[in-house]
């Protein structure tokens, strides 16, 4: 192996789904021989590329490939400062593409050099949303019919504002029809308005209703996206205990994980955490207290497959499972990864899925594949993906910051997205 070297690093900006991907391309000086990985940042994807072109692409040229290890932590202190969802995604771009070149010279699928097969399929849960508890029921039966027995449900996207943006999860939702929103005041500011008061009184009716009318063999999942205030929080949490929640997800932001130990000491409803964190270290006292049940991390926003492996062990000592983020604004080269951590994972809790679309599957050869409610990943060596970059090259990259990250209270107020 010690012969093979890093010969040129590639980023590519694609948009197949309408959202913006960044893909590194890891190329060695065997001819054929390369990596992909994931570096979506949709909301940064050109100071990504500028990361990983301008500063990690020299760092690597002429490396051996095969020290996974020695070159994410070397990359990762090679500007001194760390962490960060630029740098890490930048980093994350290489440290897939690294695991994919490790599996096709080893013969082998990544997941086999994790460790093997802990189970033959990777259970998903998908999004259901509806701007009525009725049509909420109603698109959670399709999907329970679909094979799906996890399901997220929401009732208007997040905080019950809906959204116009397809770059979020590449459709329109509209807004929750019973949440009665306080009105904002003269010249309000651009954004999408929410009410979070207004939003938390809602989701006990939802739940109410679904299990009234689906039961409880189907497992539901509910994010409040970070979008109330800690203490609305806690008592959301304790609400919805007898509706039996696989879990609740992101009850606070990041700056108030302290209320996390309040809500454990109030109520069993299980909770995730994590999914804008960029520090793996920040899971750290939340498992350690056993004040989470599921790790909620963004792969390529932890720094790849190499943090995660480590992330998920640790959990595991402490009962924690994974639930790696799944949503759109990740590549399938993203999220092949997940289901390679997923499969070789033995705390493994669920999987978030975002169907791939024709032209996805299209520019990238080799996506999964999902029945009755469970993905496979196939057995080529690596992460078992390609990207045909011609038609990439169709799909140009928009660059513009999502306008559903621009939240906004009734008066005004910006709020966490």
């Amino acid at each position: 192996m010690s012969s093979i070297t890093i010969q040129d690093v590639k980023v590519i900006l694609t948009a197949p789904g309408g959202i913006d991907l960044v893909v590194v391309k890891v190329e060695t000086n065997r001819q054929g021989l390369y990596g992909l990985g994931c570096a979506t940042f949709t909301q940064r994807i050109y100071a990504v590329k500028s990361a990983i072109e301008d500063y990690l692409k020299p760092f690597l040229i002429g490396k051996d490939p095969a020290r996974i290890e020695d070159l994410w932590h070397s990359a990762s202190v090679s500007g001194y400062w760390r962490n960060g969802p630029i740098m890490n995604n930048a980093l994350s771009g290489i440290d897939m593409a690294l695991w994919d070149l490790k599996g096709k010279m080893a013969g082998m699928p990544v997941y086999e050099l994790l460790g093997g097969k802990c189970r033959d399929g990777i259970a998903l849960y998908r999004h259901v949303d509806g701007s009525t508890e009725v049509e909420v029921e109603r698109n959670a039966r399709k999907l329970m019919e679909e094979g799906y027995q996890y399901l997220r449900v929401q009732m208007g996207m997040y905080g019950g504002s809906g959204t116009e943006d397809t770059r979020l999860i590449a459709s329109v939702i509209s807004r929750a029809a019973n949440i009665q929103s306080k009105h904002s005041p003269d010249h309000a500011q651009p954004g999408v308005y929410y009410d979070p008061e207004a939003y938390a009184k809602s989701v006990e009716g939802l739940f109410a209703h679904l299990r009234a009318t689906l039961g409880y063999n189907i497992e539901l999942i509910h994010d409040i996206h970070e979008r109330i205030a800690p203490i609305e929080a806690v008592r959301l949490a304790k609400k919805l205990e007898p509706y039996h929640l696989f879990y609740l997800e992101d009850p606070t932001p990041p700056e108030h994980l302290d209320w996390i130990g309040m809500i454990r000491q109030q109520t069993s409803t299980p909770i995730a955490m994590g999914e804008l964190f960029t520090n793996v270290n920040e899971w750290k006292p939340l498992i350690e207290n056993r004040y989470i049940d599921f790790i909620r991390a963004h792969v390529s926003a932890i720094g790849g497959i190499t943090p995660a492996k480590k992330l998920a062990v640790f959990g595991e000592f402490y009962g924690v499972r994974t639930a790696w983020h799944g949503p759109g604004d990740i590549s399938p080269v993203g999220v092949a990864a997940n289901l390679h951590l997923s499969i070789s994972t033995p705390n493994f809790g669920v999987q978030e899925w975002t169907p791939l679309n024709e032209p996805l599957q299209k520019v990238f050869p080799g996506c999964p594949v999902v029945k009755n409610g469970y993905a496979y990943v196939n057995d080529l060596p690596g992460l078992g993906i390609d990207i045909d970059e011609a038609e990439a090259a169709k799909y140009p990259c928009q660059g513009t910051i999502p306008t559903w990250t621009l939240a906004r209270t009734p008066d005004g107020t910006s709020a966490k997205p």
